[in-house]
């Protein structure tokens, strides 16, 4: 009974990793999505009033994480260099364009306290 026990302790603790980790799955994935929506208290270093995307670059890595799905990387990369500007909390990101060329840009406007994506747009 007792190498039973330690053959299904062994058998539990391996199913539940992979590659030797921990893996806490989607039921408590659920339970924290849930209770994060129904504003149950708990940690969270978002609190919308201190910044958490505190600099342009990583500002960058989240709008070109965004942009490049949506429009192309290699379209998004011809737009640099970018223009970034902090304002009042909000990111605001733009592309460029060599002088005299036609066409537009992207721009992408992330809230700096809780990295929310407040507008996307292309110009033509």
């Amino acid at each position: 009974m007792k190498y039973f026990l330690l053959i299904f302790l062994a058998f539990t603790i391996n199913s539940c990793a992979q590659n030797n980790r921990l893996v806490l799955g989607e039921k408590y994935a659920k339970e924290e999505l849930y209770a994060v929506l129904g504003k149950k208290p708990g940690h969270n270093v978002v609190d919308n009033k201190e910044l958490i995307v505190k600099g342009s670059k990583t500002a960058i890595k989240i709008a070109e994480a965004i942009l490049f799905d949506i429009y192309g990387k290699e379209n998004i990369e011809r737009q640099k260099p970018y223009e970034e500007y902090l304002i009042k909390n909000y990111w605001v990101i733009l592309g460029t364009l060599p002088e005299k060329s036609k066409g537009g840009t992207f721009l992408i406007i992330i809230d700096a306290k809780n990295a929310q994506v407040l507008k996307i747009t292309h110009g033509k």
